[in-house]
């Protein structure tokens, strides 16, 4: 929820705090401000500077998002339900970047993680098929657009013609 910096601050903070609370051995606060530093430093590892990624990604400033997103040091100690978020947001900003390689790996790895809704979901198994398509691996492409169907009654109407526009460039192959 936080970027490292106010992370850093806010734990700066409560050893100050905790500091003087042990001086004046006020031990039950002091025991408070400990574990405010434990959260902290859970958060930094579970949650990282997702949330603060998802909020640049989301006003397209792809740029800080991908920042915020290499402030994290270990994606894989990431929780599941946020390594996927991970994942499918730096595929975003692969794409922006026109590193369709890069992007294919990452949507790829965000389908195997929850994802914030089912249409998140057959969005990156949609992306790769795309980029699958682009470079000529019309199996992968395939595959990719078999996972999607069963989940088509469940999604929107825009998603589902982005699949059938993909159906029928495969079949023109």
């Amino acid at each position: 929820m936080f970027s490292n910096q106010v992370r850093i601050f806010i734990a700066f903070v409560f050893l100050l705090s905790l500091g003087l609370l042990l001086y004046l051995r006020i031990y039950e606060l002091a025991a408070v401000a400990v574990l405010m530093i434990i959260l902290l430093i859970w958060d930094y590892f579970k949650q990282g500077t997702l949330v603060v990624a998802a909020k640049y990604f989301h006003n397209k400033d792809f740029v800080k998002a991908e920042k915020s997103l290499n402030e994290i040091s270990n994606p894989k100690w990431l929780s599941k339900k946020r390594r996927g978020f991970y994942e499918f947001i730096y595929g975003g900003i692969c794409i922006q970047k026109q590193d369709f390689e890069a992007a294919e790996q990452h949507y790829e790895m965000a389908a195997q993680y929850p994802l914030r809704n089912l249409n998140d979901h057959v969005a990156a198994l949609v992306t790769v098929a795309n980029i699958s398509i682009r470079r000529g691996n019309y199996e992968k492409a395939q595959a990719y657009l078999q996972l999607t169907e069963k989940h088509t009654d469940k999604i929107t109407a825009k998603m589902k013609d982005v699949i059938n526009k993909l159906h029928k460039e495969i079949k023109k192959k």
